[in-house]
């Protein structure tokens, strides 16, 4: 490739949405520099802006932690690849994520990024009847904030789209029981700092409850109070400054994730 020509013109794409492209891989790696990874079987997703409602996911079988934005693969809301030029199939999508991504960005036009995943603490926090608990300064940010959704089975049936995005209402997280976490962002960089603060809440919660001691849990208005806190700071600034600070954290990887 000549060196004055960008990978978006090589890709045939805008500008604009290359870029999309290597920050959502760039946050593929950042899920896997955390391990909140299972092996291939999470997903995150970005809309890309404009009228066709087409968003990126993971060409299912890369790994997380080699993700580049040429390995991602974009789709319609019915799960139609549409880069026919590049040769994929639908077998290169993960069907259960093609569902539940699709759900979200079909019915909340507000959350350009979405992120799910499998990590033991998440699995275990939603697996328990209680649900998230105010046990920490973490949880303390999704008190009241928070929404659940029933298991049905791996998510290969269309109909429980409805089912979740019900569920999930104006909430930007939701904890699917007895399987994993989901966040949203209006950006990556929100939906980047949620997955982290929800997984740090979770890890929290299994590692108090297994100590075998009585825990405290602060009062209701205290809980509000910090919620309220947190929600001052949920602006595009604050979280481009922690997104700077991630991205130095795999800098040195390789192969390239903006290419």
């Amino acid at each position: 490739m000549n060196i004055t020509t960008s990978p978006a013109s090589v890709a045939g794409v805008s500008e604009a949405e290359w870029q999309i492209r290597s920050d959502l891989a760039a946050l593929y790696r950042l899920i896997a520099h955390h391990r909140w990874t299972d092996l291939v079987y999470t997903h995150l997703s970005a809309r890309i802006p404009g009228p066709d409602h087409h968003f990126l996911i993971n060409r299912y079988g890369v790994n997380f932690q080699h993700m580049r934005a040429s390995d991602l693969v974009k789709i319609d809301v019915e799960g139609n690849i549409v880069e026919p030029q590049r040769g994929l199939s639908s077998r290169d999508v993960n069907a259960a994520g093609f569902t539940i991504h699709s759900a979200v960005h079909m019915a909340r036009h507000d959350l350009m990024c979405v992120v799910h995943t499998h990590t033991a603490a998440g699995i275990a926090v939603s697996a328990q009847k209680d649900g998230l608990l105010p046990l920490s300064q973490h949880a303390c940010k999704f008190y009241g904030r928070l929404a659940y959704h029933g298991y049905e089975g791996i998510a290969l049936d269309i109909d429980e789209r409805q089912r979740l995005v019900a569920d999930l209402g104006q909430h930007k997280a939701m904890i699917l029981r007895n399987h994993g976490l989901l966040v949203g962002g209006t950006s990556i960089a929100e939906a980047f700092h949620m997955i982290y603060m929800l997984e740090r809440a979770c890890g929290a919660q299994i590692a108090a409850l297994s100590g075998g001691r009585e825990i405290i849990l602060p009062p209701p208005e205290v809980c509000a109070h910090t919620a309220a806190q947190f929600a001052s700071q949920e602006n595009d600034a604050h979280y481009a400054m922690v997104w700077d600070a991630a991205l130095r954290l795999i800098e040195d990887g390789k192969p390239d994730y903006r290419f």
